[in-house]
């Protein structure tokens, strides 16, 4: 009878080998829940309120913080400006550069231009380098609006539902002069008015066609493409500018 006992023992109640290893994994695909929980608790409480944007002009912004973070740590940069201005009271010509240079078809697409960005893979493969930014006017005021610099997957997803909900939210034309005020022209100088104070030193409204493509013309390398560059790169680009807004005047009953 013991014997027996001893056999039902060993059968029916000795404990799994792989229990050791169960338990270690429970508790780490618990703490990536509970990680996880609290990341995406953290993500819903911090959303911005993209409908304020809406009647509200920003008072700051991450890009401009993120710079003035920067420049106080490293004690080399010029301060940041910005000055806030009315969508009227900025340049048609600085407007249809803009358009020209980095989003002609901003009007028509939703806040995605799958044309173009096909376009910059097919240059790409032609090419064999690196394909351009293709990145619409609404997708670079998100990021210049709410996001950090970083290249992760999950800012490229927060980056996309952000772009669909000002699209959703917002006008073409406030999310243009949104964009008018927080794009990046130079080094620390955010905006057409501060931009056309500093380099030209009269104001946003006043910028002529010239002066528009050579703002627009840095945009996409704004630490080293101004008004203030001698680098002759910037100066084609600026030439090609201005030959594009040449045959894009029917941008003028857009803006």
């Amino acid at each position: 009878m013991h014997e027996n006992e001893a056999v039902i023992g060993l059968s029916g109640s000795a404990p799994r080998a792989d229990d050791g290893c169960r338990r270690p994994a429970n508790l780490l695909a618990g703490a990536l829940l509970l990680g996880c929980g609290v990341f995406l608790g953290y993500e819903a409480i911090t959303w911005p309120d993209v409908s304020l944007l809406a009647r509200h002009d920003p008072q700051t912004f991450a890009a401009l913080e993120i710079y003035a973070a920067g420049e106080q740590t490293a004690a080399n940069g010029p301060p940041a400006r910005y000055h806030w201005v009315s969508y009227p009271r900025i340049s048609p010509h600085l407007k249809r550069a803009i358009l020209v240079a980095e989003d002609i078809n901003f009007f028509s697409h939703h806040g995605f231009d799958t044309a173009e960005l096909q376009t910059a893979i097919k240059e790409a493969v032609e090419q064999r380098k690196s394909p351009r930014g293709a990145s619409t006017l609404t997708q670079q005021f998100t990021r210049q609006m709410w996001l950090n610099s970083n290249r992760s997957w999950f800012r490229k997803f927060k980056e996309m539902l952000l772009t669909i909900e000002v699209e959703h939210r917002l006008s073409k034309k406030r999310i243009f002069e949104l964009y008018l005020n927080l794009a990046e022209f130079g080094p620390g100088t955010f905006g057409a008015e501060a931009a056309a104070r500093y380099y030209f030193h009269r104001s946003a409204a006043e910028l002529d066609e010239t002066e528009g493509a050579e703002l627009a013309a840095g945009l996409s390398r704004p630490q080293f493409w101004n008004p203030a560059s001698s680098d002759p790169a910037y100066s084609a680009r600026v030439r090609l500018i201005l030959r594009h807004m040449e045959k894009a005047q029917f941008l003028e009953k857009l803006i």
